[in-house]
């Protein structure tokens, strides 16, 4: 439960800050029912919040409460689109992935990002701050 109470201290810290949740939707979860937690969790403390849907490519962003996600079994995820989109639109990010996916050696990303990696492995992220979230 330690995740949860961290996120949660997270998520009220950026009350007054825009933010938005972005979901690596390249390849089935390994832990669906934890997907949906971390999801429920957004949309009770922060149903402000936008969803983005993304893998190689952004397929939708919507507002987190009205969710359907559909997920793909390619595995190919890029994350320079969504980091891109959030420069521009919010204050926050969290961003839920495996940390696996590209992204543009260029990008320059000024935001706040939190990777919330849903494995018991933790990997080096190339900025921001990375959430076990397992």
């Amino acid at each position: 439960m330690r995740w949860q109470s961290n996120l949660l201290s997270l998520l009220k810290q950026r009350e007054n800050k825009s933010i938005a949740l972005a979901v690596d939707t390249s390849e089935l979860p390994a832990r669906p029912i934890l997907m949906n937690n971390i999801i429920k969790l957004f949309q009770e403390v922060r149903p402000d919040t936008t969803l983005i849907q993304a893998d190689f490519q952004i397929r939708d962003i919507s507002l987190i409460t009205n969710h359907n996600i559909q997920y793909f079994k390619h595995g190919k995820s890029s994350y320079t689109l969504v980091l891109e989109w959030a420069e521009q639109n919010v204050d926050t990010i969290f961003y839920i992935t495996d940390v696996t996916g590209y992204i543009y050696e260029e990008l320059t990303f000024t935001k706040e990002v939190f990777w919330l990696i849903p494995d018991d492995y933790l990997p080096r992220v190339p900025f921001g701050k990375a959430i076990k979230v397992a």
